[in-house]
């Protein structure tokens, strides 16, 4: 059995000890929060945009620690998981990481490659796995897009276009703050930079064209440049002013035999578009949120028992889209492509 101690118990949070009820070989033996309601179980004011809200929690047999320390004292946890706010990823699991512990991080890494390169190194010199929480391929939608890319089923890949839309989340403290949330670019469209990190190696530069808010990126399309000419992949994503605007997220993905369609927006689910003429809709199941990230909870459970790194959840992997999101910034703000 691998022990879990969970720091943040805002909505991530509280996803996470859910998902962890669903992970055979885990269990949550610990948890740690500041708000004294929180600790006792009184999660109703917990809130999110997806998935179930708080409700009052049976947590006997849970240790409760108001102090960061106290957790990493606690010799019967084996990992930190990790739901902090963005700006204290860092410290909190280099903290961890020397106390011992395994560390999953939700994503961000930290807020600056500098930080990211710091937890990366820490782990590796203690010999501690760190895992960060890119849960996109783990949904249903892009883990079929993986699954298929990485078999090669339909031949190599030719390239791709990812979008990730919302309207402004004027509900979100310090979102337009660079320091704290870093925006859509490090909040929201690091999901798809990670995905085409993942799938396609690392870009040898970045031309981002949008709008700047301040020191980050409002709206903006991204394409990555790859040493190979004819790996055509660009990322549209952002948000925009109206409220009305549904969460968007879709991918249209090039492989020699077939094409691969999602959309949430236009209600398309999973395509495949072959060169016979075919139109498969695989079935990919229910789609309930929490059973997403028991699949990413089974994964750091797995990585843990063999003790050995998550090639989807590899800090390095998480590292390397932060960088990406900087360098797509970066060059979103100074009008040019800008080398990786």
């Amino acid at each position: 059995m691998t022990n879990v101690g969970i720091t943040g118990l805002g909505f991530m949070g509280m996803i996470h000890y859910l998902a962890y009820e669903r992970t055979r070989g885990a269990k949550v033996k610990a948890i740690c929060e500041t708000q004294p309601d929180r600790l006792a179980g009184d999660w109703r004011s917990i809130k999110g945009n997806f998935g179930p809200q708080g409700k009052r929690m049976d947590l006997e047999g849970v240790a409760r620690y108001a102090q960061f320390d106290d957790l990493l004292a606690d010799p019967k946890i084996d990992v930190v998981d990790i739901c902090l706010p963005p700006d204290a990823h860092a410290d909190a699991a280099i903290a961890a990481l020397k106390a011992g512990k395994h560390v999953f991080c939700e994503k961000p890494i930290a807020m600056k490659p500098a930080d990211a390169e710091r937890m990366v190194k820490t782990a590796r010199k203690r010999g501690k796995l760190l895992m960060i929480g890119h849960v996109l391929p783990f949904f249903a939608a892009y883990r079929f897009a993986y699954q298929t890319i990485k078999s090669q089923k339909y031949g190599k890949l030719l390239g791709a276009h990812f979008k990730r839309v919302i309207s402004d989340p004027v509900w979100m403290t310090h979102y337009w703050n660079a320091d704290k949330s870093g925006g859509p670019m490090v909040d929201l469209n690091i999901h798809d930079t990670h995905f085409v990190r993942l799938v396609c190696g690392m870009p040898k530069a970045v031309q981002t064209v949008g709008r700047m808010r301040g020191e980050v990126v409002e709206l903006f399309h991204t394409q990555f440049l790859f040493a190979d000419p004819q790996l055509m992949v660009t990322v549209t994503g952002g948000t925009i002013n109206q409220q009305g605007r549904p969460f968007t997220n879709g991918y249209e993905i090039y492989l020699e035999q077939a094409t691969l369609l999602f959309d949430s927006h236009a209600a398309m689910p999973v395509t495949v578009l072959t060169n016979d003429g075919r139109i498969n809709r695989p079935k990919l199941g229910a789609g309930d949120p929490v059973d997403d990230f028991a699949t990413e909870t089974k994964e750091v459970i797995r990585a843990v028992t063999a003790g050995k790194p998550s090639p989807l959840l590899d800090g390095e992997l998480a590292r390397d889209a932060l960088v990406l999101a900087y360098k797509q910034t970066e060059s979103c703000r100074r009008g040019r492509s800008m080398k990786v």
